[in-house]
């Protein structure tokens, strides 16, 4: 039967939509790193991995949930965790209770490094993200984001540093 191996296409209000996304994807992080780097010489991913160390009960995680929670692969976030503890702002160590786990701790260097850089990162993502939106655009942004993430990581996938699960529309 003609047409059942046709795609279905895009429509132009999706298609415009695909396209602002995507520039989204690609410049945003960008944007974000290259503040980051400008002003703590951080890169956004070692951020990341500081930040989410200093949001956890006792800045200290497990690598493997680490790098899910910054959606880094475990030898991406090895190599990073490396030049962290170099830097004295992380250490890892064998998990006291089970040595088979290695866990990643925030030193009080690192958590300095991360006071230091969060002004200007919340400044930064104030200034590309949120002054732009109405108070209504930043909820529906919360929805959709967390739509889209269930659709990609199932039913997972919540915001991974309030612990908020996503909503239904």
């Amino acid at each position: 039967m003609k047409g059942q191996d046709e795609p279905q296409w895009l429509s132009p209000d999706e298609r415009d939509a695909w396209f602002a996304l995507s520039w989204l994807m690609i410049r945003l992080p960008g944007a974000i790193d290259a503040q980051l780097q400008r002003d703590s010489g951080l890169a956004f991913f070692e951020y990341l991995v500081l930040a989410a160390l200093s949001e956890s009960p006792g800045r200290c995680m497990r690598m493997s949930d680490l790098a899910q929670h910054v959606n880094g692969s475990v030898s991406r976030l090895s190599n990073v965790a490396k030049r962290l503890e170099q830097r004295g702002w992380m250490r890892r160590a064998p998990n006291a209770e089970n040595g088979r786990y290695i866990e990643a701790t925030l030193t009080e260097a690192g958590m300095a490094v991360v006071e230091q850089a969060a002004p200007g990162h919340v400044a930064a993502v104030r200034q590309y993200v949120f002054d732009a939106l109405r108070p209504e655009q930043v909820t529906a942004l919360y929805d959709i984001g967390s739509q889209i993430a269930t659709r990609v990581e199932g039913e997972h996938a919540g915001s991974p540093f309030t612990g908020r699960t996503p909503r239904r529309l």
